[in-house]
């Protein structure tokens, strides 16, 4: 159960004063998500991203021109629009001893005017004060108080990220509000670091965030944002520690083979491995090998060889007479692991099977009963591997692909499919060293950083987008050649808030210039479809295959050599180096063009260049984790990623060392979280919702 104490925190954002239904809607759209509306904590969490000094100045003569400016003066006179100019804006004149300044209504409510300005009255005045005709003016300013009510207006007005529906002094009003409710929490730091770190208690810290004392509080690195963000990885940290003891605990049980079968896969592989895949593929088996359970992270860029380690290791366990699985994020990387891998384990005389969404009556059920009677050596599939009807003969070896689209709890799922399953995690997405030990704490990592003999480097160009036709071009002279295409496009319709190319679209337009040479491929076909689609272009049938970004992950065609990027400006630096990686697979040389839309922004700019000038899927992914911070790098906000709300793992990298450290000696000392600290960590664990930790607690 969640301590009670954080009860005000869980609270719906609507028991906030003045959030009403409407103003809940909005609140949604921004703070909540399918799982739950606003709440409370999720405006405590929602910090400033900057702030507006109203500090008043001396006088209207020292008030800064082209800024926001803050002054005391008398109202001396009100201009009204002439007749003959129904449309001119309403004046109002104010002014101290050492100058004036004319204020600006449009579409004025006259009667209101004249209450809040009346002639002879003095007026605290703030709002950005321009120069218009060599005279000072301000267009609606942002408050007129009467100088009784001065010290209402806060000196330093936090700004937040807003939607639609939703002002920015509502959103201040209703932070503070959040921040008022937050409860006297128990100290769950060590003493010692958070006195080195000058930390105060987090309720001050929180308070401190949604009102700054000054602009660098508000936007700058304070030490309540560091005190917010350690606990953040604190959290993080020891759910990772309680995971990572819960599957070591759950004692392993050795898979040890003789050799015979990954003798004959290796014999029957058309290249030599790399050391990078010998050294991944003994380590997996000195794991498989003892006692405990393995869980290890394989990290190889796009093209590395990865496949083939996860096939070695299958091999072992069926060796040992035991079963595996392998899971892949889409159907169509299912499709094409299960056909890629089919060859090679029928030359070891492995029986390997599919299993997805789409397996259905006779079908599935001779697949379901070779898995229960131990037929079946290896299955290959989706998230329909979780369900409850798929049950194993002896499940040894749980395969992951593309981990970052799964997550803590479905490894877990996966686990439990068997006694003591060891999990192999893969991933194409080179994880920076600060977002490694965040992400996968929890594991042991091996890297392939080789490419297999034989690949050639990619060639990357950026054309601006007002060059189609020369590109086109090029694509007709690389049919001409023999190659195959891909064009990647963003979206697959046409939308009416983005000026982007949808596939749809594009499809049309190169059908009519090259006729039934060209596919199309999206993510909302439906799935024969796709298979289809995918098996025209693998084949050669068609040569330019129109897509959306369906391909990123996985997909295998040797004979293509091209790749043109529609709208690249738009896409993450991961994932066009994910996209660039499916060309330049076979013998020939590849080239990628990346169109994309100017003026180009600063880290638009800055990606397109990072990509023209490396191929190196590390230093791509430590220059996106600079470029735009640590939310997106593992491609989208998938479930089950850390999504730090505080915490910036690319400036805040010490602190999170520190939190490791923290963790693991916690946890060492107090593995049930019974101490008084241990008590106080478990509310942190639920503060920062990673209380599937405690879950595991529970379960032993």
């Amino acid at each position: 159960m969640r301590p009670s104490v954080l009860d005000p925190l869980f609270a719906p954002a609507t028991v906030l004063s003045g959030v009403g239904p409407k103003l809940a809607k909005a609140l949604d759209r921004l703070l909540g998500d399918e799982t739950h509306a606003a709440r409370v904590i999720d405006l405590l969490f929602h910090l400033p991203t900057g702030a507006i000094d109203r500090r008043p100045s001396e006088s209207i003569a020292e008030a800064p021109v082209g800024e926001i400016a803050t002054f005391s003066a008398r109202v001396t006179e009100h201009r009204p629009a002439p007749p003959t100019k129904a449309k001119a804006p309403y004046r109002v004149i104010v002014e101290d001893e050492t100058g004036d300044v004319t204020l600006v209504f449009f579409h004025a409510d006259v009667r209101h005017l004249l209450q809040s300005l009346p002639i002879g009255a003095y007026r605290i005045i703030s709002g950005k004060l321009e120069l218009w005709d060599g005279m000072r003016q301000m267009v609606h300013p942002d408050r007129i108080l009467d100088p009784k009510l001065a010290a209402t207006m806060p000196t330093v007005e936090p700004v937040y990220g807003l939607t639609e529906g939703i002002g920015g002094r509502v959103m201040a009003r209703i932070a503070a509000g959040a921040a008022e409710r937050c409860p006297e929490l128990p100290e769950w730091q060590d003493e010692a670091f958070a006195a080195r770190n000058d930390f105060v208690p987090f309720r001050d810290a929180i308070h401190a965030l949604h009102h700054p004392v000054d602009l660098k509080a508000a936007t700058g690195e304070t030490v309540a944002r560091r005190r917010i963000a350690y606990d953040e990885l604190l959290a993080s940290q020891i759910a990772l520690a309680l995971v990572r003891r819960q599957q070591k605990k759950a004692a392993g049980r050795a898979t040890a083979g003789d050799g015979t079968l990954r003798h004959a896969i290796e014999t029957a592989l058309p290249f030599t491995l790399t050391d990078g895949q010998r050294k991944a593929i003994a380590d997996i088996h000195d794991d498989m090998e003892k006692p405990e359970r393995m869980l290890r992270l394989l990290q190889g860029d796009v093209g590395s060889g990865k496949t083939v380690v996860a096939l070695m290791a299958m091999a072992a366990a069926a060796e040992a007479r035991r079963q595996s699985v392998l899971m892949a994020p889409t159907e169509i990387l299912a499709r094409q692991h299960a056909e890629r891998l089919a060859p090679l384990a029928d030359k070891a005389g492995l029986k390997l099977a599919l299993l997805t969404g789409r397996e259905k009556g006779a079908g599935r059920r001779q697949v379901l009963e070779g898995l229960a009677n131990g037929e079946i050596d290896i299955v290959v599939g989706t998230h329909a591997l979780f369900q409850e009807g798929v049950a194993f003969h002896d499940l040894a070896l749980a395969v992951v692909d593309e981990q970052h689209r799964f997550g803590v709890h479905q490894r877990l799922l996966l686990g439990a499919k068997g006694e003591a399953v060891d999990i192999l995690v893969m991933t194409a997405t080179p994880i920076p060293r600060t977002l490694a030990l965040t992400w996968f704490g929890d594991m042991d990592v091996s890297i392939l950083s080789e490419k297999p003999a034989g690949r050639k480097p990619i060639t990357t160009r950026a054309i601006s987008l007002e060059r189609y036709d020369e590109v086109v071009g090029a694509v007709g002279r690389a049919l001409d050649t023999g190659a195959q295409v891909y064009w990647v496009c963003p979206l697959v319709q046409e939308s009416d808030t983005l000026d982007v190319a949808a596939a749809q679209e594009r499809f049309e337009a190169l059908r009519g210039i090259f006729g039934d040479k060209v596919g199309l491929l999206h993510g909302q076909m439906p799935g024969r479809d796709k298979d289809a689609a995918m098996a025209a272009f693998s084949g050669g049938q068609t040569r330019v295959l129109v897509s959306t970004t369906v391909i990123e992950v996985g997909v295998d065609v040797p004979n293509a050599s091209v790749m043109v990027i529609e709208h690249a400006e738009r896409f993450g630096l991961a994932q066009l180096h994910q996209l660039r990686g499916r060309i330049g697979r076979g013998s020939a040389a590849s080239t990628c063009l990346l169109l994309y839309k100017g003026p180009l922004g600063q880290v638009a700019e800055a990606r397109l260049t990072i990509m023209r000038e490396s191929e190196d899927g590390f230093r791509i992914a430590e220059e996106d984790l600079r470029l735009r911070g640590e939310g997106e790098v593992l491609g989208t906000r998938q479930s089950g990623s850390p999504d730090w709300r505080i915490a910036r793992p690319e400036i805040d990298g010490d602190l999170l060392a520190a939190a490791r450290d923290d963790a693991r000696l916690l946890i060492e000392r107090d593995p049930q979280l019974e101490t008084p600290r241990g008590e106080a960590i478990r509310t942190l664990l639920y503060l920062f919702e990673r209380d599937v930790a405690i879950r595991l607690l529970r379960a032993g």
